[in-house]
């Protein structure tokens, strides 16, 4: 197919950091000096790339000739992938030694314009959209001023679309620029034989401690469909997810084919090829007395090629190697609502060949104690579906609570195509509980769903970013829980920039229970508010229905929302101006809601964001409180 094409840039050297410096020590000086271009004729990029061209002349290594030949050649070079070919130009070094600087005096005179572009596409490659969105996207037509710059994008472009699409036999039959300076005129050429699209062929495994079945379900692709280097990348991070690798390599296995060409001997006066005239003979003085016929490479890759049957298949191999079966992790923080705190880990990623996984947490803080274990046991694609087995043990003591609560629960996880995840659960809890001053001891047995999806640019300091959440859980004394209720919970964030130095944090959270014996409902399922991640300007969940002695009981309904407008200060800082309000209480509606309001400073340290608030309560003109807190916001 015929098309119109672009006259490849001249390669443009990559310009040295232009620097003058003089130094002197104990009375001795040394200098490193660049040579700096005074144009006239030419401006804009013209101007721009031959200033690059001479850059990269080192001006103190070289005779005063060899720089003025030097800045001939150079400048010429750099005219031409503008199309001018025929410039005349005078230079002038000035007289210092080595010279400072080169005043050139340009008239570029004509530039060649472009007679003819002819780009062929042949193979499969022809009817591949990508292939022809590539030449149709070309910006030059018949008639333009040449520049090669977009002649080598899109040689450059057509290359990689081969590679990354499978075409493994390209070649360029013709990449021709043909500059013509006398006529003033351009023929640019490029004509790519694709050869067939290759497929996907068998995936091979090596160094897999997992069921490899398990292993073929995370497969972007089946054998036989094209070929597509994204999906082998695309594979090569589902296989990382699952956390069962410790190195993984994913590659295309492409046959080499064997040389056909005789290996080139040492010639000597006793083995020379003689080519005159029409005979060639070998010397009667040989001593190789081999008659093994010798063709040309080019020769017999064009022989070779004759009727030979093309594989059109790729083998996939996979290697791994397996991750550390136990994997251990402290962490240590802080903040104003508990105070510090340390989480300890023990992580077993994979624990037989199905690609089970434990972990255990355990979690310390002043007001809270927690140790849970996770048991996952993923289903046929494992980092979609699963089912997952969970204990715990928690001590609460804050405020007017006290409880100690040991829950088992068992759920089902799906994630879906839209990064939605479901998770259908059942969960029974033991809690003892004492709050404001009343004591009770309930097992509850609660079937629930939840839905929740998270999606984040830069997780530790996000500059795009929401989370969703949404909640039902149900109990009823039909099946042996010790209080009936419907609770619903939900919550959503969201996080914004706008250019590079405005970020806008937003998030709201509701909740109720509704039930008749909200006496019988523990702690760990009431609503409590206030601290660094709710309501700032008030103290860690502070916020809720109190009994006549001022003592929380907590709410059945939750309502928060805030706003926070953060921006650069200066690199990782950031100065934050915030709002939020909320309450837990007992009826809808309530007829006040408690707000703060302050400001803040943010820092990305290497452990992650730290912020430091300072908020006002508006409902006492003469409290003040601090919050900080170090930690992702998600």
């Amino acid at each position: 197919m015929g098309k119109r094409m672009i006259a490849g840039p001249a390669r443009v050297r990559q310009a040295l950091i232009r620097m003058c410096l003089g130094i002197g020590l104990l009375g001795t000086a040394s200098s490193a000096w660049c040579l700096e271009a005074r144009i006239e004729g030419v401006e804009g990029d013209v101007a721009d790339n031959i200033r690059q061209y001479l850059d990269g002349l080192d001006a103190t290594a070289l005779s005063r000739s060899r720089i003025e030949s030097g800045v001939q050649r150079r400048t010429r070079e750099a005219m031409r992938v503008y199309g001018y070919y025929s410039p005349q130009i005078v230079h002038k070094l000035d007289e210092n030694d080595p010279p400072d600087y080169v005043e050139l005096a340009i008239e570029p005179g004509p530039r060649v314009t472009i007679e003819t572009l002819e780009f062929r596409l042949e193979g499969d490659a022809a009817d591949d959209p990508p292939f022809e969105q590539a030449l149709d996207a070309f910006p030059l037509e018949i008639g333009d001023p040449l520049v090669h710059a977009p002649y080598d994008r899109l040689r450059g472009r057509l290359a990689n679309l081969s590679l990354e699409r499978g075409y493994f036999d390209w070649r360029f039959v013709d990449r021709r620029m043909e500059v013509r300076p006398y006529a003033e005129s351009a023929r640019l050429y490029l004509h790519l034989d694709s050869g067939p699209r290759y497929r996907f062929g068998d995936v091979t495994f090596a160094g897999s401690h997992i069921e490899e079945q398990r292993l073929r379900n995370l497969l972007p692709f089946a054998p036989g469909d094209p070929y597509l280097a994204g999906e082998l990348a695309s594979f090569n991070q589902r296989l990382g997810q699952t956390n069962w690798f410790n190195t993984i390599t994913v590659r295309p296995r492409l046959e080499e084919s064997a040389s056909l060409v005789l290996p080139e001997r040492e010639s000597g006066f006793w083995n020379t090829l003689e080519l005159e005239g029409d005979d060639a003979r070998v010397s009667q003085d040989s001593r190789d007395t081999t008659t093994e016929p010798r063709l040309s490479e080019d020769a017999l890759a064009a022989a070779s090629s004759l009727n030979q049957p093309k594989r059109s298949t790729v083998p996939i191999d996979v290697r791994v190697t397996p991750a550390d079966r136990h994997q251990f992790e402290i962490g240590l923080g802080y903040a104003t609502d508990v105070g510090p705190r340390t989480r300890f880990s023990w992580e077993q990623p994979w624990i037989n060949r199905y690609g089970h996984g434990l972990d255990h947490e355990l979690f310390l803080s002043a007001p809270e104690q927690r140790f849970t274990g996770t048991y996952q046991m993923p289903l046929d694609d494992p980092l979609r579906d699963s089912y997952r087995f969970q204990y715990g043990f928690r001590n609460l003591d804050n405020e007017d609570t006290q409880s100690l609560q040991a829950t088992i629960e068992a759920a089902r996880r799906w994630e879906f195509d839209n990064d939605w995840v479901q998770t259908l659960f059942l969960r029974s809890t033991f809690e003892d509980f004492t709050q404001a001053g009343d004591e009770q001891q309930v097992l509850l047995v609660y079937p629930g769903i939840s839905w929740s999806r998270t999606r984040t640019r830069n997780p530790t300091f996000p500059t795009w970013g929401d989370r969703q959440r949404l909640s039902f859980e149900v109990s009823d004394g039909l099946w042996g829980s010790g209080a009936d209720f419907v609770r619903v919970t939900g919550e959503t964030q969201w996080i914004r920039m706008v250019g590079n130095d405005n970020r806008f944090v937003g998030r709201a959270g509701l909740g109720t229970i509704e039930t008749s014996e909200f006496n019988e409902i523990p702690p760990s399922l009431r609503f409590f508010t206030g601290g660094d991640r709710s309501v700032r300007g008030y103290s860690y969940e502070s916020l809720a229905p109190r009994n006549e002695q001022g003592e929380l009981l907590g709410g059945q309904q939750l309502l928060t929302a805030s706003i926070e407008y953060q921006r650069r200060v200066t690199g990782d800082w950031w100065g934050a101006t915030f709002v939020d309000t909320g309450d837990a209480f007992d009826d809808w509606g309530p007829t006040d809601l408690n707000t703060g309001a302050g400001l803040g400073v943010r820092w990305v340290s290497p452990v992650g964001p730290v912020r430091f608030d300072i908020a006002h309560p508006f409902d006492d003109d003469d409290s003040w409180r601090i919050h900080f807190a170090i930690g992702p916001e998600f």
